[in-house]
């Protein structure tokens, strides 16, 4: 994955944007910079081979935009609807995404490294093959969510909750968990076994088990 901007395969095509965010617009190989974008209404859009440097949409909605091969470096998301939105070959590194929901949305072969998620709402989404690296994921939620091959190295995860998400090879090892499951809420899981350890008073909470030390023989 690219580490910077020079190293895109497209970069060398990339024209900066100018003009309005519009309703199912249509961006193809284009460079969107350090500018702050409030309420921004573009549903239905789509990106194509784009760029986010610095990018800050705070409000409004994307929902139904579709995000195919996407590199964004600080991009920032704050407060904007992602319902139903599609994410393909997509890395964003560095970038703050919060108090947004993801609902619906489709994830394909898409990386988040070193950024911060924080209060997003990825119930019903469909993530695949994605991976969360060395990123802070504090009060999300994946309820109802399916995560098939998603990885989550050197990431912590803060009031995070499984319940009800379906799991298939999931790869939670090198994550620090503080998650919120229910009885089934780990089932397609891969986690170490120290993990497993630490997870077994909440596996025992959800699952009703009372652990209790054994009682003293009376003498």
């Amino acid at each position: 994955m690219p580490s910077t901007l020079e190293e895109l395969p497209f970069a060398e095509w990339l024209v900066p944007h100018d003009g309005p965010w519009e309703p199912d617009g249509d961006h193809d190989t284009v460079r969107f910079g350090a500018v702050r974008v409030p309420d921004v209404n573009a549903p239905g859009s789509r990106f194509l081979d784009c760029a986010f440097t610095g990018t800050a949409l705070e409000g409004g909605g994307l929902r139904r935009a579709r995000f195919i091969n996407v590199w964004a470096h600080e991009l920032r998301l704050v407060g904007t609807d992602l319902t139903s939105t599609e994410w393909q070959d997509a890395a964003l590194l560095g970038s703050v995404i919060a108090a947004l929901p993801f609902s619906g949305a489709r994830l394909d072969r898409v990386t988040f490294r070193g950024c911060k998620l924080d209060g997003i709402n990825f119930r019903d989404a469909e993530l695949t093959d994605v991976a969360f690296e060395d990123c802070l994921l504090r009060e999300v939620d994946f309820g109802g969510a399916a995560l098939t091959r998603t990885a989550f190295p050197g990431s912590r995860l803060e009031a995070t909750t499984f319940a009800g998400a379906r799991l298939d090879q999931a790869d939670l090892r090198g994550a620090e968990l503080r998650i919120t499951i229910e009885p089934s809420s780990l089932r397609g899981a891969i986690v170490s076994p120290d993990q497993l350890l630490d997870l077994a008073p909440l596996l025992a909470e959800a699952l009703g088990i009372i652990v209790e030390a054994p009682s003293r023989p009376r003498t």
